[in-house]
């Protein structure tokens, strides 16, 4: 009886897909990169998208689209010539990565069935995003916390990325908004 019951318990941990946090990884640390290869590199997408999506890395993970909801677009003055790109991560949950040809900004807005909270702050404390940006300010307001980055490679570009201060709060709306600029003025 405890046999069938161990048994049945690690067919039922083997059921549930083992890669499905880390596929949710890699499309929020995919788009975060996507941002910054726009905005930084233009050389690899001036002349069309395949060098830019090579960069990125997701593969047929990520895919222009013509439209998108308007609750994910880019506060009013950053909808310039604008481009879209989806992220299917999982089967319900993924990120828009929002560009501009004319202005050095992005903008990554994540939600769907599946809980980002976690997944943002694993991406936000790893080696690789921490090498390419220094926390310069954090801020709470309910049960959200912004925090502000300054990119190490150009100090001039900074990104604000805020989500739910801890899991399980924001699955019914946009769980995660982060939007990237240079200062041209610096």
């Amino acid at each position: 009886m405890v046999a069938r019951f161990i048994i049945a318990l690690a067919a039922l941990v083997v059921a549930v897909p083992a890669n499905a946090q880390s596929d949710l990884e890699k499309g929020f640390a995919g788009a975060l990169r996507g941002c910054e290869e726009w905005v930084l590199n233009p050389a690899s997408w001036a002349d069309g998208l395949g060098p830019f999506v090579s960069a990125v890395g997701l593969g047929d993970k990520m895919g222009l689209v013509d439209s998108v909801n308007e609750a994910v677009l880019p506060p009013r003055e950053l909808r310039v010539a604008n481009h879209y790109l989806r992220i299917n991560s999982t089967a319900d949950a993924g990120y828009i990565l929002v560009v501009s040809d004319q202005l050095p900004m992005c903008h990554i807005t994540g939600g769907g069935g599946s809980d980002l909270q976690p997944v943002v702050e694993s991406v936000l404390e790893s080696a690789d995003f921490q090498s390419r940006w220094e926390e310069t300010e954090k801020n709470a307001q309910g049960d959200m916390v912004s925090t502000t980055y300054r990119s190490r490679e150009e100090p001039a570009f900074s990104i604000v990325i805020s989500r739910a201060d801890e899991p399980g709060q924001r699955l019914d709306r946009v769980q995660v908004l982060a939007t990237a600029m240079i200062d041209l003025d610096r």
